[in-house]
């Protein structure tokens, strides 16, 4: 073991000591002594002063009550009205997880009843809220994670050494470089590398949405600075698969570090990437990975908060913060060397309140080198304002429903779905637009049921109205789920307007292709996009004004014309060129370098020039398989 514990433990030799473990970088001890273990009187603060690592104290397994025994003690502690779900016990770790509708009740005043059910049970109480939707996705999670305890006790245990056991490689010289295996001045597969001497450490692992090539799709991991046997850790900052989409296939081919995101991020990472593995079959194409591997990724998962600090490496510790772009998105804060260096890599970003987030965060504690996005950085990437998006929104509802058509939404399943559901609750609550039938088509459903397990990562006004069922925008009665290819022939078929959202959003396979087929030649329906249309796919070629479609029916290939209305919201989750630029202004500390990705190549380029003339700071646009040195 570290002489870190080594040393904690000498520290409280008097106080029963039965073992003493990382999980991850925290540091967790187990006492036999019940009442040290019930109130420290500040033993465990002093020494967390002293060596500024968190530390969690437990009571040792053997001295738990009976589960059984205490789950009849925990119920009848709480009070009916929390609606308790499901009681589940980790007995290797001394946690008890409750699962209930009403965190706070379970919580009490002040912690008051957590307290209790510690002091009568000897068992730690750990709190999760219980969807408002019932979620599959999160009860296997969680089974996952329950069912493999030993597994994750040993595998935090080993990730804590590597923390803090001191360096693997020789320390010659200080460097910090960053590698461009995807989005280097392109929107798809973001992989990076980061080295340092150190360290490496990969900043996301996605897929190209919409691929001109089969080559396009991948990241490149053939280059001569990726070795998998050397990774040290993963960082996936949100859930989208062209950030997110090629991590299984990491753990395919070996790996079994750890992964760092948060909650959300983890269930809907989840979600997509066995929707991946299910549409790939489905097209006749052997999957890239199984659900196996997407099992192995929950199990090396390790999620944190916002503002949440925790050394990753020896020499690298985390932070993320608020990214506005999709629940559970993150900007990566990267504390390198003790000082060495400090990079902010901000993932996707959307520097704004929306109907759905709050805005990005723009202070950190120190910033050399900022990685930012470009996918709306032209300077002709000005959205309007988003009363007036509102207004042509339910214009184009109200115009559709007056001449008895419907409305196709194709969505991204994440962020701008949501975001649309609660535009639309909002303009039926205000009497702007009549109450159609609401269909949510694919995996929306999983999706939004995933956010009210999450409501403390939505902005307040949300939260407050997931807190309040009856208010819930995602429970409206005239939302209704199409869960089967005859549901989605009822809802075709069905006489009288109504709203579709069905991904994929770009239109590149999934129901919202199928919907497209039925509806498109019908002026009377009207087909609304809601998010960005990546290059080469259908949605960008209907966008452009491409007139007709060519789609198999009956084994013969048949052209269709679009009648249907097309329009374009632009309800995104990235900034646009002000924010983007407005966001620079306002970062404190400013860098004093900033590298630009994850934008088409004339848009990369147009940033970075804009930001070096308007704030004089050095700007660089790498492409794919460069290498940018940061130190």
């Amino acid at each position: 073991m570290a002489e870190i514990i080594k040393e904690i433990i000498r520290d409280l030799v008097d106080k029963d000591i039965s073992d003493a473990v990382f999980e991850g970088a925290n540091i967790v001890l187990y006492t036999r002594d019940i009442e040290f273990f019930l109130d420290d009187k500040g033993r465990i603060r002093e020494i967390v002063n002293k060596i500024k690592k968190r530390i969690e104290l437990r009571p040792d397994p053997e001295k738990c009550m009976d589960a059984e025994k205490a789950e009849k003690k925990i119920r009848s502690l709480i009070d009916s009205e929390a609606n308790i779900s499901q009681i589940i016990f980790d007995p290797q770790r001394s946690i008890v997880n409750i699962e209930a509708e009403k965190p706070g009740v379970v919580i009490g005043k002040q912690g008051e009843l957590l307290q209790k059910i510690k002091k009568e049970t000897n068992w730690v109480p750990i709190i999760k809220r219980t969807p408002a939707i019932r979620s599959q996705l999160i009860e296997n999670i969680r089974s996952v994670l329950y069912s493999n305890s030993d597994y994750r006790r040993k595998f935090l245990n080993k990730t804590g050494e590597r923390i803090y056991n001191g360096w693997l490689r020789e320390k010659k010289n200080e460097w910090v470089r960053v590698t461009y295996l995807g989005s280097g001045r392109s929107v798809g597969r973001s992989t990076i590398l980061l080295q340092t001497q150190e360290s490496r450490i990969l900043l996301d692992c996605g897929i190209h949405p919409s691929p001109k090539t089969e080559q396009e799709t991948y990241p490149y991991l053939e280059v001569p600075e990726f070795n998998l046997q050397e990774l040290d850790a993963i960082i996936i900052s949100h859930a989208h698969l062209d950030h997110s989409g090629f991590l299984p296939y990491i753990f395919k081919f070996g790996y079994r570090g750890p992964v760092y995101c948060t909650e959300p991020t983890r269930d809907i990472m989840s979600l997509l990437q066995l929707d991946l593995v299910k549409i790939q079959r489905s097209e006749g194409r052997e999957p890239i990975y199984t659900s196996e591997e997407v099992k192995e990724v929950v199990k090396h998962t390790i999620t944190l908060n916002y503002e949440e600090v925790t050394d990753i490496t020896p020499d690298v510790r985390l932070t993320f913060y608020n990214a506005g772009h999709i629940i559970g998105s993150a900007m990566c804060h990267l504390h390198i060397g003790n000082g060495l260096h400090n990079l902010l890599y901000t993932g996707d970003l959307k520097f704004g309140k929306t109907n759905l987030l709050s805005p990005a965060a723009s202070t950190f504690p120190r910033l050399e080198t900022m990685m930012i996005e470009a996918t709306y950085g032209g300077k002709d990437n000005i959205m309007p304002p988003g009363k007036e998006q509102d207004k042509y929104m339910s214009d184009i509802i109200i115009n559709t429903v007056k001449r008895g058509g419907k409305i196709l939404m194709p969505v991204l399943g994440v962020g701008r779905a949501q975001e649309m559901i609660v535009i639309v609750e909002k303009l039926i609550r205000s009497k702007i637009i009549p109450a159609v039938p609401v269909y949510i088509d694919g995996m929306v459903w999983d999706i939004t049921a995933i956010h009210t397990a999450y409501p403390e990562f939505l902005n307040s006004t949300v939260r407050s109205q997931i807190f309040h069922k009856d208010n819930n925008p995602f429970l409206m009665p005239n939302i209704k789920r199409v869960g089967s290819s005859k549901e989605r022939k009822e809802v075709i078929e069905e006489e009288g307007a109504c709203i579709i959202m069905a991904t994929s959003g770009m239109l590149v396979g999934g129901p919202s292709v199928e919907y497209l087929r039925q509806l498109g030649d019908n002026p009377r329906n009207s087909l609304v996009f809601t998010c960005y249309q990546g290059e080469g796919s259908l949605g960008r070629m209907i966008r452009m004004g491409m007139s007709e479609i060519n789609f198999q029916r009956g084994g013969k290939m048949e052209i269709m014309p679009l009648k249907l209305e097309v329009h374009k919201i632009e309800v995104t989750g990235h900034s646009d060129r002000r924010e983007l630029m407005n966001f620079v202004n306002r970062v404190n500390p400013r860098p004093k370098k900033i590298i630009i990705n994850h934008g088409e190549n004339s848009r990369c380029l147009d940033l970075a020039s804009s930001l070096h003339k308007q704030y004089r700071i050095e700007t660089v646009a790498p492409r794919d398989l460069e290498t940018v040195r940061l130190k």
